[in-house]
């Protein structure tokens, strides 16, 4: 397991997307609000180096915010 230490990993969990005119993101500023396409009862995707594992939802507890983990992706078969 010492190997295992050593290995990067980027996750990333997708809330929701949009689509913006290249305009319209050039005059954002800070503390900006940008509607996605879903709602807070939507399934968010769970990537791991840009690779879709998992879908969850988002579990809010106190002023906690967690992902739970509620379905697993197959693997592709030529995947290791």
């Amino acid at each position: 397991m010492p190997t295992l230490d050593k290995v990067a990993l980027d996750i990333q969990v997708v809330l929701g997307t949009t689509v913006m005119p290249i305009h319209q993101a050039l005059r954002l500023g800070r503390g900006a609000i940008i509607e996605l396409e879903s709602s807070e009862d939507d399934e968010v995707m769970i990537l791991a180096n840009n690779f879709l594992v998992a879908k969850g939802a988002v579990v809010v507890n106190g002023n906690r915010i967690a992902v739970e983990v509620k379905d697993m992706m197959p693997r592709a078969p030529d995947a290791r």
